[in-house]
């Protein structure tokens, strides 16, 4: 049955959060071999709990204990497995419930006790789980950062909380007119009368859109940085930015030959109105590690140049189309942007927040895991899902 009118308009108003990608739950040294405990961390407004077993792979589970609500991430890690600290139900990096003591020693444990399990990779020295319920063949890629394994680059890693919806900050990323106005280091604080934001051509993948452009950019301010350049002035650069999935955002700034900067700002929600980014920033030049500094020092005074237009936008929740706001030809990615986060709602990947937090003190809802797929019994209820045109079709048909 279609939703209603009145549906319809309260959804476009709630936070749109997916199931069925790939979020950074932590960076790898987070997550250490020979802890006492789990490392607890929350994404989607759920929490997880995150080992590293025996043989160095990083495990990753719900962290609400299906016996009656323990938080296996306060729990104790035992061997390869992590214990609840309420009755000692003890988990293994599948899922499975291993040891109930007190059915005793060689009792029968029954399936039902499984709790959800998230599949997990390590790449770019973040670890990455997948929270959903899509097959291995199905799932979305983890952003490529090619720049991360070339001897002729060097990576660094920041990392920050912001009090807004993550979207606010992809949007922001694709926008090419907030530059001269937010970002000094970039632009000219609107100062010039003849600025404005060339024509530029989208370029739709499967997973996102994005777009290279030509920018008008004063000299860099670090004079190690401006030498590497090979100029010592304003000039046109070569510029591209776009986004995989609803989450990930690529920006390549081209100064010269001897002067790339490639940056990807990688972002787990961690409710729908606190964002954890993760910035991997490589550059081709300075190649030696006292310079990594220097970088990040900038890199994290043009964060907070984003930060202090961000924070204080209204509404705080990112709009779902432009009914209540004046896009201009310069907006158009951020207008394509939110069409592929309404496909993605069709797929019915979006959580409904309103229901999930309005029941969230009587109901311990858990993301679903690929598990669900061949095991139809659980005993967490799998977080409520806003069902997509797609879903809504096939459970019509099904009727």
């Amino acid at each position: 049955m279609p939703e209603s009118l009145a549906t319809a308009a309260q959804n476009a108003k709630e936070p749109t959060v997916f199931i069925n990608f790939w979020y950074i739950a932590a960076q790898s040294g987070e997550v250490k071999f020979g802890t006492d405990r789990p490392l607890k961390v929350m994404m989607l407004g759920h929490t997880f709990a995150l080992w590293r077993d025996s043989k160095g792979k990083v495990r990753c589970i719900s962290d609400t204990c299906t016996h009656r609500g323990g938080a296996m991430a306060d729990g104790r890690i035992r061997g390869d497995c992590v214990e609840c600290p309420y009755h000692g139900w003890t988990f293994n990096g599948e899922g499975t419930c291993v040891r109930l003591p007190s059915l005793g020693a060689n009792a029968k444990i029954p399936e039902r006790t499984r709790i959800d399990a998230y599949p997990v990779e390590e790449k770019y020295g973040l670890v990455w789980v997948f929270l959903g319920d899509l097959p291995e063949e199905e799932r979305p890629p983890i952003i490529s950062i090619p720049e991360y394994d070339d001897p002729g680059w060097r990576s660094i890693i920041l990392q920050a909380d912001w009090k807004i919806d993550y979207k606010r900050s992809i949007e922001n990323t694709i926008d090419p007119a907030h530059n001269e106005f937010t970002h000094p280091t970039h632009g000219f604080l609107g100062v010039r009368e003849d600025y404005e934001v060339r024509d530029f051509t989208l370029e739709d993948g499967p997973w996102g859109v994005g777009y290279h452009n030509r920018m008008f950019a004063p000299r860099l301010a670090q004079s190690d940085m401006s030498k590497a350049s090979g100029r010592d002035k304003e000039a046109w650069i070569d510029g591209g930015v776009g986004h995989v999935g609803p989450h990930c955002t690529w920006v390549q700034i081209d100064a010269s030959d001897s002067m790339k900067l490639h940056n990807y700002l990688l972002h787990t929600p961690i409710h729908e109105t606190l964002d954890r980014w993760y910035l991997v920033a490589t550059r081709n030049n300075l190649l030696d590690a006292r310079y990594d500094t220097t970088f990040a020092d900038r890199s994290a005074f043009i964060a907070g140049q984003d930060q202090y237009v961000l924070e204080p936008q209204r509404p705080r929740i990112t709009p779902r189309n432009n009914a209540h706001e004046f896009l201009v030809p310069a907006d158009k990615a951020i207008a394509r942007y939110r069409e592929y986060c309404r496909e993605w709602e069709e797929r019915g990947w979006r959580i409904d927040v309103q229901k999930f937090r309005s029941e969230y003190d009587r109901v311990a809802y858990a993301i679903p895991s690929p598990a669900r797929r061949q095991h139809k019994s659980w005993v967490l209820p799998a977080v409520p899902l806003l069902p997509g045109k797609a879903a809504a079709a096939a459970a019509a048909r099904k009727a």
